[in-house]
């Protein structure tokens, strides 16, 4: 993975980085839902706010989980229904050199 695109919160406000890596470790644990669909789920989020290098990202992540092509393709499905083709672009820009 490139730089931690939070690298200036956590020298400008520790406190506040602490309090993100909490709320990211709470999200991402390995109870309850398997960790690919969550970051599958993070990723269709990401595409229907339009970070495509968040999707980039959880994309990755969710394929290093165990997460299939065609899984990843099923969340940008969903997050077409659910929040419309802008979505289905952010992810195309997020998943270019994934899939």
């Amino acid at each position: 993975m490139t730089e931690d695109p939070l690298e200036i919160i956590k020298n400008a406000d520790p406190e506040l980085s602490e309090l993100i890596g909490k709320g990211r470790a709470a999200a991402f644990n390995d109870s309850g839902i398997p960790l690919k669909y969550k970051f599958l789920i993070a990723m269709a989020l990401d595409a229907a706010e339009g970070a495509a290098d968040g999707v980039r990202v959880l994309a990755m992540q969710a394929l290093s989980q165990g997460a299939t092509k065609e899984e990843v393709m099923e969340a940008v499905r969903i997050a077409h229904y659910i929040c419309g083709v802008g979505s289905v672009y952010t992810a195309a820009r997020g998943l270019k050199d994934v899939l």
